[in-house]
């Protein structure tokens, strides 16, 4: 599946519990996602639980799952929507 095929995903049971976060947040159920992204307990669900907190705003919370999911802190020059798109893609790869 790439990225254009995830988007259109009607249901996303059948991913993982990290796509399915990034799913419900790009529909703007941030508080789902964020139960998603904590219930992954993976790398991946740490790399969607830290792009969630700097979606929230909340940095320093987001840096410590960057460092838990193993990936470079994003800064303020990236947009939210291209850091989404980022985490999707390498996600389906």
């Amino acid at each position: 599946m790439d990225l254009a095929e995830f988007k259109t995903v009607a249901d996303p049971q059948a991913l993982n519990l990290a796509l399915q976060a990034l799913w419900h947040d790009a529909r703007g159920d941030w508080n789902r996602a964020h139960t998603l992204a904590q219930q992954a307990d993976s790398a991946a669900g740490d790399w969607v639980h830290a792009y969630l907190h700097r979606k929230e705003g909340d940095i320093g919370n987001a840096g410590y799952w960057y460092t838990r999911a193993g990936q470079p802190a994003v800064g303020a020059s990236v947009s939210l929507d291209d850091e989404w798109a980022a985490i999707a893609t390498a996600l389906l790869a």
